[in-house]
């Protein structure tokens, strides 16, 4: 068992601080050292809300109010949550291969840019059946998402290149990218956009159906979330009951044994990373498609960023990944009413900050000893 001792600043002090790797990891111990490093973020972030004025109680009392008060909101809190399922999903498959994505927010931009060629290039028409319009905005968004996966993962697997480095220096080059065709080739009149989709390329939302079912008039959930959850399934199925998923779990428990096994890590590589990049172009379709309707440059408050979250807070689970979204979206959501505005990414971050910490906790057994004379 492998011990560090961690030396007190204070002379004679009477007590250290051991850490002893853990042999095995009891089964409760992660939800609750995730919920620990929950509750001490938002302990920080109250902190930080009374340095700056504000009221932390009445704070989170009116995220909650704001984001699950009644059905209206939850159905916005739900639309929120969409990309984040896709995007937590990428990240989830990718980080279970220790193949660290931060590239997601480039890739959900790329998805968002593919689905909107299919409808600005004149590929599809406004009267083209919205089943066939949707099914190639779909498979664009996940192509030109996994393309921008592809890269990094290829690199990684046949040059050892980081693909933090990668994936993070490729969101920049996304975003430009995307600029360009807003500003330059598709702007409507100048503006910082283009012109409005055809109903046609817009996903069916709740409220569409509200003369069948007066319950869901003004609820603006979209069919973007049944593909999340489709997606979900089939993420679930592809790690924990498929081959391939044995494969990932492996190489990213211990690469050696996977290679000695006989497992194309390069192959595996590639694929998982392009993976990763076709749920990220997923969300950024399902954005454009079920909520923007057309192409802009701000499409994304974070979703790629925040995805990263999820999945940590998710444990790399698909189906937590579902409910770790929903909290997120809530937050995204209120986020826009409270002021400062940027107390809602400043919780996100603190969130990750603890999450990564705690993670200490898990491999290691923390215990204080009395010094012996």
């Amino acid at each position: 068992m492998t011990t560090a001792t961690i030396p007190t600043k204070r002379a004679g002090f009477p007590f250290s601080i051991k850490l002893e790797r853990r042999l095995t990891t009891p089964a409760w111990l992660s939800p609750v050292v995730s919920i620990g490093a929950i509750i001490v973020a938002l302990l920080l972030g109250a902190l930080v809300l009374l340095m700056v004025g504000g009221h932390p109680i009445a704070v989170y009392a009116h995220i909650g109010k704001a984001a699950f008060g009644d059905l209206g909101v939850f159905s916005d809190t739900l639309v929120a949550a969409t990309p984040l399922i896709f995007v937590g999903l990428g990240c989830s498959l990718a980080f279970r291969m220790k193949l660290w994505n931060i590239g997601a927010e480039g890739q959900f931009y790329m998805g968002a840019l593919g689905a909107s060629t299919i409808v600005l290039t004149g590929l599809v028409s406004a009267t083209t059946p919205r089943v066939i319009t949707l099914t190639l905005m779909l498979i664009a968004g996940m192509i030109f998402g996994a393309v921008w996966g592809l890269i990094p993962g290829w690199l990684k697997a046949k040059l050892q290149v980081n693909e933090i480095i990668t994936t993070l220096m490729m969101n920049y080059i996304a975003i430009a990218l995307v600029n360009f065709f807003v500003f330059a080739v598709w702007s409507e009149g100048g503006f910082q956009m283009t012109k409005t989709f055809p109903k046609s390329a817009w996903l069916p939302k709740l409220g569409d159906y509200a003369k069948q079912v007066p319950l869901f008039r003004g609820l603006t959930t979209h069919f973007g979330l049944i593909l999340a959850l489709i997606a979900v399934a089939i993420v679930w199925y592809i790690v924990y009951r498929s081959r391939w998923g044995y494969e990932i779990r492996l190489t990213g428990d211990n690469p050696r044994a996977a290679q000695y096994a006989g497992i194309n890590i390069v192959r595996n590589t590639v694929l998982v990373m392009m993976t990763s990049g076709a749920l990220a172009g997923l969300a950024g379709m399902s954005e454009i498609a079920g909520v923007v309707h057309r192409l802009q440059g701000s499409i994304s408050p974070g979703y790629g960023f925040t995805g990263i979250i999820i999945a940590w807070l998710a444990k790399l689970n698909p189906v937590l990944v579902i409910l770790v979204s929903i909290l997120f979206g809530g937050l995204i959501l209120a986020g826009r009413e409270i002021q400062p505005a940027g107390v809602p990414r400043l919780i996100q971050g603190i969130i990750l900050f603890m999450l990564i910490a705690s993670d200490v906790l898990l491999r290691y057994r923390v215990r204080i000893v009395r010094r012996v004379a």
